[in-house]
């Protein structure tokens, strides 16, 4: 479910159109033109109900500052959670941010010259990781806290992006993934991955889990595929390794704290895209920049990704059901 909220109103509006649905954001230039700077796409697959949900917040923190997520849901009651993280989690970071002490530049002095530009950096980022990281926590705690919403199997997974001015901040949690187009001294768009696939196929989050007990292996049909279980059960077979909820796997190794990075925007950074793993199942991260360079347009360029890793899935997984897809592509 694409989801905006407007620097006008503030107001959070829903996006339906059935199985898909897209939606653009403006912004105005200094001189007075509509700028687009981004978009939304949803697209559902052939498993069920669409459990991606997505916003795109603007004037978050500061004037052009912008929070953006895209939340994957799984399980029995997995659209619910993914909305519930959608609709709360901007404004319980913006709660955690404000109660952390200011930061703020050096007073001018005499002799003194500039201020320590990255150490402020440095600082701003450690605040912003501090915010994540315990309004990550209250949010589970939140959603184990619903006694009419059963998630001892479904959760969500979560990637979202705060930028501030030039800082892009980054939290993870899962499998979805943060790719940024940036261009080359040649003119060329590169595909920088920002995040991590936080699966039970990565060494160290396997390893966690078998200290905690809980199991990972693969089913012979998917042998290629890396699942979570419990001890001495064959349930659940998660296949992500953090998630929000899937509160049987908590203790058992399965954690609701996000990878957080950081990214100094620069002039040569064009475009960050933002994924559910529907896409990053089927297509690189050179293929999604690729696309979105190709469109060369900021209000379709997340319609485009969509759109191609629905062809991908029938070329490649002819036989398989298709997973929903959730693509939000930032312009800088």
């Amino acid at each position: 479910m694409g989801m905006c909220v407007s620097t006008v109103s503030h107001e959070i509006h829903a996006v339906d159109f059935g199985n898909e649905n897209v939606v653009h954001y403006e912004d105005n230039n200094i001189n007075g033109y509509h700028q687009v700077i981004g978009s939304v796409f949803s697209q559902q697959g052939n498993k069920g109900l669409n459990q991606d949900s997505a916003i795109l917040f603007q004037g978050y923190g500061v004037e052009n500052g912008v929070f953006c997520g895209v939340f994957d849901g799984h399980g029995k009651n997995g659209q619910i959670v993914s909305k519930l993280v959608m609709n709360k989690l901007s404004s319980l970071l913006l709660k955690h941010i404000l109660s952390l002490p200011k930061i703020t530049t050096c007073p001018k002095v005499q002799n003194v010259k500039f201020v320590d530009e990255e150490s402020m950096k440095s600082k701003n980022f450690n605040k912003w990781k501090e915010a994540y990281l315990s309004s990550f926590k209250a949010m589970d705690k939140d959603i184990k806290s619903l006694d009419k919403l059963d998630c001892s199997s479904s959760g969500t997974t979560a990637v979202v992006a705060i930028r501030q001015d030039d800082d892009l901040i980054i939290a993870n949690l899962g499998d979805s993934r943060a790719v940024l187009g940036r261009k080359t001294d040649e003119g060329i768009i590169e595909a920088i991955q920002l995040t991590t696939d936080l699966k039970p196929s990565l060494h160290s989050e396997a390893e966690r889990i078998i200290k905690c007990g809980g199991r990972v292996l693969a089913l012979k049909e998917e042998p290629h595929i890396q699942r979570v279980w419990l001890p001495y059960e064959d349930v659940p077979g998660l296949a992500m390794s953090r998630a929000f909820g899937d509160f049987m796997l908590k203790s058992y190794g399965i954690i609701s704290k996000p990878d957080v990075s950081y990214h100094h925007i620069s002039p040569n950074d064009q475009f960050l895209v933002l994924a559910s793993d529907g896409v990053w199942d089927v297509l690189s991260n050179d293929q999604v920049v690729a696309l979105v360079r190709a469109t060369n347009n900021a209000a379709k360029a997340s319609e485009a990704v969509a759109r191609a890793s629905l062809d991908a899935w029938k070329h490649k997984f002819p036989n398989s059901k298709r997973d929903d897809t959730t693509v939000i592509c930032l312009f800088f």
